[in-house]
């Protein structure tokens, strides 16, 4: 910014998000993993066991199913289901079969920090994406988009005056134009270019009708020291 640095802490990522932030890391194995899990099974042995059925070669890439085909697959619950349920990462179309050892122990998903993961990713995918051969960005973009909109007002679109916890939830139904992208850019460039720290709100989560609706969990002391270390965020190989 014209006027210092700022960027998304794991503070927003608990307040935007809800996402917890402290607990397990999540990693594993990419490369040959399947020698190191459940006793070295072959992977899609392990796959067939947990899901019950094993997806086509035409809708796997390497260890990457399709999110199309557990879209067909599973998109009907069955009356007989329990409460276990299986959810896509950052990917837009395809899920990596490194998951499986959080498939099989489903019952631990809440004991891992998915808000310092999530940041992770998020902080490698922007790094990645000032590359100038790089033309997409990856990672939690709703993180972003949100982040972006409650901390400078300037940007933010109209209405939308009401929110809940989590505070991601104030921007639920926003879905912007696509229309005149080339000079929308350029305008938003240039109100970057001339923004002041006047217009960026810097203790965003201290007003009343924030701390409100605040769940009590991320007031606890225990999460709120984590705001202030200085540490690694790890997700897999990512190490930020």
């Amino acid at each position: 910014m014209p006027f210092g640095e700022c960027t998304i802490t794991l503070q927003d990522v608990a307040y935007q998000l809800g996402l917890p932030v402290d607990g397990s890391y999540v990693s594993g194995c990419l490369s040959e993993f399947y020698i190191y899990i459940q006793g070295g099974r072959p992977a899609w042995v392990w796959f067939q066991e947990l899901l019950g059925v094993v997806p086509p070669p035409s809708q796997v890439q390497k260890y990457a199913v399709n999110c199309s085909w557990f879209q067909e697959t599973f998109g009907e619950c069955p009356k007989v289901a329990d409460d276990e349920t299986l959810f896509a990462d950052k990917s837009g179309n395809r899920i990596h079969i490194r998951w499986l050892p959080y498939v099989a122990r489903l019952e631990e998903m809440g004991t891992y920090s998915w808000g310092s993961a999530a940041l992770a990713w998020l902080y490698r995918c922007m790094c990645r994406v000032a590359n100038r051969h790089v033309v997409k960005l990856a990672g939690l973009l709703q993180l972003l988009q949100f982040w972006i909109f409650w901390r400078f007002p300037r940007f933010r679109p109209e209405g939308y005056e009401t929110f809940s916890w989590p505070l991601a939830s104030r921007w639920s139904g926003y879905n912007p134009s696509g229309s005149e992208k080339g000079p929308r850019v350029q305008m938003w460039r240039l109100r970057i270019d001339r923004l002041q720290d006047r217009e960026f709100i810097w203790m965003l989560y201290t007003t009343l009708d924030v701390l409100q609706d605040v769940h009590p969990e991320a007031l606890e002391p225990r999460h709120m020291a984590l705001w202030r270390y200085v540490t690694s965020l790890i997700y897999f190989a990512v190490t930020e």
